[in-house]
């Protein structure tokens, strides 16, 4: 599945290279030189990723990822940190205001390429093309085909998104805001109930190979996944 990833780069050179690496691999790059102009494309779409140059104009990279990881909108959003520093310190510092992993330059577009889809594996397991399998259910994220116990299952598209969030993240209780923030989007405004309305038909195309059960209510909080 494309993540939407921020770039926030100040030299335009590095910046284009960054986003053609992206999209060939593809994901879909949103660009920003400062972080003023990162601060107001967050404020239109959270992105699913960011990479964050070291060195920038204004406030540093350093400072915009622990203001990042201090908010409560944007403190889950996974920071890959760019930078020529390659000092054993300079890494330790980066980590500790909570990025996820650091890159430094010049780096190969592969190996760029390979952080990103371990990073967004670890920390946001529904934005990668792995297929998952639990309890005889397997979603194949690439051919976008879900089957139970060897029987094609038919879902919708927002079924199949929201199958894809709770298969990627079992055995955790999601509220419906949380379901809403990453499946519709946290700019999407629809009413809480249209999660339970999803999660009906969800069940309903399950039944067809008994795993409806596998999605459970958890009163008064919400749902999740389970194969136990």
């Amino acid at each position: 599945m494309p993540a939407n990833i921020l770039v926030v780069e100040d030299e335009p050179a590095i910046q284009e290279l960054l986003a053609l690496n992206l999209t060939q691999a593809g994901h879909n790059p949103v660009r920003a030189l400062s972080v003023e102009q990162a601060q107001m494309l967050i404020r239109e779409t959270l992105p699913d990723l960011i990479l964050l140059d070291w060195m920038l104009p204004g406030m540093s990279g350093i400072e915009f990822a622990r203001k990042l990881k201090g908010d409560d909108l944007t403190k889950s959003i996974p920071i890959i940190m760019l930078t020529a520093r390659g000092e054993e310190a300079d890494k330790v510092r980066g980590l500790e205001v909570g990025a996820d992993d650091y890159v430094t330059k010049p780096f190969s577009p592969r190996e760029l390429n390979a952080r990103i889809k371990a990073v967004l594996r670890r920390r946001a397991p529904q934005m990668t093309d792995d297929p998952i399998e639990a309890g005889g259910l397997r979603l194949d994220p690439m051919t976008h085909r879900v089957s139970g116990n060897g029987k094609t299952l038919e879902l919708g598209p927002t079924e199949f998104r929201l199958l894809h969030y709770l298969m990627s993240n079992p055995e955790r209780v999601h509220s419906r805001t949380q379901v809403l923030d990453r499946v519709w989007g946290d700019r999407v405004f629809v009413e809480d109930r249209t999660v339970d309305v999803h999660i009906r038909r969800l069940r309903r195309a399950l039944s067809e190979s008994g795993h409806e059960e596998f999605i459970q209510t958890v009163r008064g909080v919400g749902y999740r996944f389970s194969a136990q």
